[in-house]
């Protein structure tokens, strides 16, 4: 990933408060960060300025959205199977550590 805007998105998705997070944002980020539009990117910035536990729990739809994030990122990110992430987490850091 070249764009610096979009490896920032990056970095702050894998560096959140809690391991989880990391796990889920990151994973879901180096997945769909290079075919993400200029209105997603900046919908996926304001989602990562929210607290990690307030985001996290949206993500596992443990609690209700406040209607200002709803979205399609957040769409995304709902639908983004567990499963998926971590092997593209596992992914995404046997290629940085490289």
């Amino acid at each position: 990933m070249k764009d610096p805007y979009r490896k920032k998105l990056l970095y702050r998705a894998t560096h959140r408060g809690f391991k989880e997070a990391d796990i889920v944002l990151g994973s879901f980020a180096a997945a769909k960060l290079p075919e993400m539009s200029g209105e997603h990117l900046a919908e996926l910035e304001r989602l990562l300025e929210v607290p990690d536990r307030d985001l996290y729990e949206w993500i596992l739809k443990q609690t209700p959205v406040p209607a200002a994030f709803e979205g399609p990122v957040l769409e995304m990110l709902q639908a983004f199977q567990h499963a998926e992430a971590v092997q593209s987490w596992e992914i995404s850091v046997s290629r940085r550590d490289a």
